[in-house]
């Protein structure tokens, strides 16, 4: 697609951002954005609410309020106000980032802990977004990678649990029929994904979830006797789940997760702008963080999460070439109106974990795999790059794979370490600054992993080359062809 700059004498240059394509393209490709995230966007109340304890229908209003939360956010991000809103053609929604800290939150204090601590540290997030452009260079690919990477593998347990059945407690939990539920959903999810039709590949996930549940319907696995008891229509009811409460531990656990949010906020802004070539200064960049705090600080006064840019719609600008930001300004208003229906967050509560573990395997996994991709980005030579990727992953998998790891340490640790995120987190945040930035102290020579890396060379032999100085056969030359000795290292 094309688009056409034309120049006004009193309103300057049109910027491709701000091309209108009319009610019926809006509305078509704002759908399409929606339908691309809508997956991810009701996957994170689905599992927070379960680790919660939430009933199906209190989980039901979690994804219709992350929904209107999402959709408010999309708007104010997109249209902007006066010093918020970067006016790009980003999707909000709730961040994948925070739900493995929220999880562990809900066990010292429910889900009126997590809320307390998203609001707090979303204020501190809003607070230090003036200076936050500036320390950017504090947080790499190698940080941000780590900590996306480990955000997927922290994941992977939630959609192990969900194709065994969800409920621990069931008669069924592990059986060969909720397994194979999840493992058809996950054969579907891969079939769509491999036809010719690009549509149909970028709902894969979507259209896994609705045939999966069909079957599950018509084998008698699922329920939906609850869907129709609550309103079909609702306004968003403030504080429906009790007011929230705050704690230090907590807040710092989440202010990690903010720290992480604005990160990729900041290179999904840089993205797009590239993408619809346009320019991002820091202004911009600055108007943009504060529209993902303010929406991540009152996001959970309606019941919802933290809130930042969806890197898949992202990706959807780039592939259809639709620049305009009022095309996702309409996609935020379909996010409000479902926002309004809590009878869709009954219905999607009522899909069948096993399907939802089918699909998360690929959900969850693409999120390791965007972690992975950005750090192959990474240069690891002749650094201690290698050796920060190995601890801080492995650092980060110990709450993972040991969950009672932390349990007889003082309860603010256990509330910081036991997310994977958060230990990751802090230790790629720490040692980045340790070997990359404060470098007093460095050796000149490569430890044992760097070097077990790829092949080195002293720097003081190869001060001792001459120029014309060459190898051959394994022997050393100089420049008129006469050998030079090498000296073999000693015995051990």
């Amino acid at each position: 697609m094309t688009v056409q700059t034309a120049t006004n004498a009193e309103a300057g240059p049109i910027r491709p951002e701000d091309e209108r394509l009319g009610l019926a393209a809006n509305l078509a490709y704002g759908m399409q954005h929606i339908l691309t995230m809508y997956g991810g966007i009701v996957a994170v109340p689905l599992i927070v609410g379960q680790a919660a304890g939430l009933s199906p229908a209190d989980i039901g209003l979690l994804i219709t309020a992350s929904l209107f939360a999402g959709g408010v956010a999309t708007i104010l991000q997109t249209i902007g106000l006066p010093f918020f809103g970067c006016q790009l053609p980003l999707v909000q929604g709730v961040s994948f980032a925070g739900v493995a800290t929220m999880i562990a939150i809900s066990g010292n204090g429910g889900i009126q802990a997590i809320f307390g601590a998203v609001i707090a540290s979303s204020l501190l997030g809003l607070l230090i977004t003036p200076v936050f452009s500036r320390i950017t260079r504090f947080f790499p690919p190698l940080v941000a990678g780590i900590v996306i990477t480990t955000i997927g593998l922290t994941l992977m347990p939630v959609a192990g649990t969900w194709a065994m059945g969800g409920d621990r407690n069931a008669a069924d939990f592990g059986s060969p029929a909720n397994i194979l539920l999840a493992g058809v959903t996950l054969a579907i999810v891969l079939l769509l994904s491999k036809v010719g039709n690009a549509a149909i590949s970028r709902l894969s996930i979507l259209l896994a979830l609705v045939i999966g549940t069909a079957i599950a319907y018509a084998t008698g696995m699922t329920d939906f006797s609850q869907v129709g008891q609550g309103p079909v229509f609702a306004l968003p009811q403030i504080f429906h789940f009790g007011y929230p409460t705050f704690g230090v531990a907590a807040t710092i656990s989440m202010f990690i997760v903010i720290l992480v949010t604005l990160v990729e906020t900041s290179a999904d802004i840089f993205a797009v702008g590239e993408i619809v070539e346009t320019k991002v200064d820091g202004r911009r960049l600055g108007d943009g963080l504060r529209a993902d705090m303010l929406s991540s600080m009152l996001a959970p006064v309606v019941g919802s999460f933290t809130q930042s840019a969806f890197a898949q719609n992202v990706g959807l600008v780039a592939v259809t070439g639709v620049k305009s930001r009022y095309v996702v300004a309409t996609g935020g208003l379909i996010l409000v109106a479902l926002g309004l229906f809590p009878v869709m967050g009954r219905i999607v509560a009522a899909i069948p974990s096993p399907v939802l573990g089918g699909a998360g395997i690929v959900l969850f996994g693409t999120v390791a795999a965007s972690g992975i991709r950005t750090l192959s980005k990474v240069d690891y030579a002749n650094n201690m790059n290698l050796i920060i990727v190995a601890t801080s992953i492995g650092f980060g998998t110990i709450p993972i794979v040991l969950p009672a790891f932390y349990h007889q340490f003082p309860a603010w640790v256990e509330t910081i370490f036991h997310s994977g995120i958060s230990s990751s987190a802090l230790m790629a945040i720490t040692l980045n600054l340790l070997f990359n930035h404060f470098t007093a102290g460095n050796s000149d020579q490569p430890s044992v992993f760097g070097a077990a890396a790829e092949r080195t060379i002293r720097y003081t032999d190869i001060a001792q080359l001459e120029d014309g100085d060459y190898f051959m056969d394994g022997r050393l030359y100089d420049a008129n062809g006469n050998e030079v000795p090498l000296i073999r290292p000693a015995s051990h």
